[in-house]
């Protein structure tokens, strides 16, 4: 018999194969319609925002737009000494063209970013232009030179020629207290700007120390959780889910009345005798209100997880660890620590990941002393609105952020992760 009067045929006549590859496909096509609702929302929330925070973080078009023919009489400049003539004149017609069009305060406002004064001369030289006091059939530099002094300090077109770059890393370099200078290398900046590495040493240090305070707060609630009867664990359960039904902002609030040093908790020190009434000390707009008002905060995040594998593990574990000879401490850390790992490890990424982006109440109790690197981005989101150093920020946290995932996963494993 041939091999076509051996196919097995469905009852419409379909060889079988081809039957099964249609209801695989349909299927296929089936399962990602049920998904595709997930993804679209993955992507417009999550994929889309980020790389548009990348590509703004990169973007410096504007003054490239904004100064086309000054940028091409720079190719021939080699930076050292003041431009010549040519350079000045496509500037003068580029900036003509922007006063024309209202455009010159944006000018202003990116190139003193990129240095400080630019503001002030561009502003002079666009009432010389209004006007009409610059004569063009006389020498332009040496009008523009007239106008402020710093029209003749060279480090100034030194900045208009560093912006020539349609994209740039000087926001990421900023993020770091760096920046590039006249001859293209990688520079620090001056030692009493340098406030970026501070904030992130300092974003690090709470990160951690709020990990670790909510570990050594969470870990015994957690077992009490565990191991009470079930109508004193339903009670402790509700004090420990208290803050997830209060608004951050009341409860930040809350602790600002009770951390000043006319609040409850100086009171009481001072009732028990524990400080002079003249003596109070400060625990508002420091580290000290940092430390308490997010430990507070996070603490149920270090609980939940721990307690989700603390319920797990049987009693009768601890106690054939005492049975064998063991203490009560050597059979906790021999037996029953090792297995609540895993709720030690979720717990600790999930508080320290939280920590190092909080910024509504470091700003509100820490004061200068406890302002963290997400401050900075509000900062420069809605104050001076430069959401291009704002966006690079923003990324370089996301970055610090999937760095210490990826050390946890080398380190512990993200499959020993156990959330609930």
């Amino acid at each position: 018999m041939s091999s076509e009067t051996q196919q097995i045929l469905t009852t419409d006549g379909i060889p079988l194969s081809i039957s099964l590859k249609k209801a695989e496909r349909r299927n296929k096509i089936k399962a990602f319609l049920l998904v595709a609702p997930l993804l679209f929302f993955i992507l417009i929330s999550y994929v889309f925002p980020i790389g548009e925070m990348f590509v703004r973080s990169i973007d410096d078009k504007m003054i490239t737009n904004m100064l086309p023919k000054t940028f091409i009489s720079m190719q021939k400049w080699d930076g050292k000494n003041l431009p010549p003539e040519e350079v000045f004149q496509s500037f003068y017609s580029d900036f003509k063209i922007l006063v024309d069009n209202k455009e010159h305060g944006k000018l202003a406002q990116r190139l003193n970013k990129e240095k400080n004064g630019f503001n002030s001369i561009i502003k002079k030289l666009f009432r010389q232009v209004k006007r009409e006091k610059i004569d063009e059939d006389k020498s332009i530099k040496d009008q523009i030179m007239k106008v402020h002094k710093r029209w003749r300090d060279v480090e100034y077109w030194q900045a208009i020629k560093r912006t020539a770059p349609p994209y740039t890393i000087a926001k990421y370099l900023k993020g770091m207290d760096l920046y590039i200078d006249s001859n293209n290398n990688i520079t620090q900046v001056e030692e009493d700007r340098r406030i970026h590495r501070l904030l992130w040493l300092r974003t690090l240090e709470i990160a951690f120390f709020v990990t670790l305070f909510c570990f050594l707060m969470g870990y015994p609630i957690a077992h009490l959780l565990a191991t009470l009867p079930m109508k004193y664990s339903n009670l402790l359960m509700i004090c420990v889910l208290l803050p997830f039904w209060t608004s951050l902002l009341v409860r930040t609030a809350s602790w600002m009345i009770l951390l000043q040093q006319q609040g409850v908790v100086n009171d009481f020190f001072v009732m028990i005798g524990l400080v002079a009434d003249d003596n109070r000390p400060e625990m508002m707009y420091n580290k000290v209100g940092t430390y308490v008002a997010m430990t507070q905060i996070l603490l149920p995040f270090m609980v939940l997880p721990l307690y989700s594998v603390m319920k797990t593990i049987s009693p009768s574990l601890m106690r054939a660890g005492k049975s064998l000879g063991g203490t009560p401490f050597v059979a906790f850390w021999k037996v029953y620590f090792p297995l609540t790992i895993p709720g030690i490890g979720a717990g600790c990424l999930l508080v320290f990941i939280l920590a190092i982006g909080y910024y509504i109440t470091p700003a509100l109790v820490g004061g200068a002393s406890g302002t963290l690197i997400s401050n900075q981005i509000a900062f420069h989101m809605k104050t001076t609105l430069d959401w291009s150093f704002a966006s690079a920020l923003g990324l370089m946290l996301l970055t610090g952020v999937l760095i210490i995932y990826w050390i946890y996963n080398k380190l512990v494993g993200i499959d020993n992760i156990k959330l609930g």
